[in-house]
């Protein structure tokens, strides 16, 4: 004996989602405020023992959906951002004073004066 097909068409957005599924009452992001703090995993072994790992958020940075179009690795973000800090001055300045003062050995003080290392 054969399956009766659905004679109700599909989409492709519908075509993983079983007809007995309901979302009606469903809110969606109801729980993204709480997941950037941060969260915790309990992994259950076989032996009995139970493994906690708190996951926090921090140095994590969340992209919209419409940058991470243009950039979906972490290797595309770096790269963009990388390119960003070579144009921004104040930094560039900076950045440059630390490097000449590292391999001198000098030492920068508070206020960005070089002071020599005896």
């Amino acid at each position: 004996m054969k399956k009766k097909t659905s004679s109700k068409p599909t989409t492709a957005v519908d075509d993983d989602m079983l007809p007995h599924y309901d979302f009606t009452g469903g809110v969606r992001g109801k729980h993204y405020k709480a997941r950037l703090a941060g969260y915790t995993i309990k992994i259950h072994k076989r032996d009995g023992t139970t493994l906690v790992k708190d996951i926090k958020r921090e140095g994590v940075v969340t992209l919209e959906p419409d940058v991470r179009e243009y950039f979906p690795t972490s290797k595309a973000v770096n790269r963009a951002l990388r390119t960003l800090i070579g144009l921004v001055p104040e930094r560039r300045k900076i950045a440059a004073t630390k490097a000449r003062s590292s391999k001198s050995g000098r030492k920068l003080t508070a206020k960005g004066r070089v002071k020599k290392l005896r």
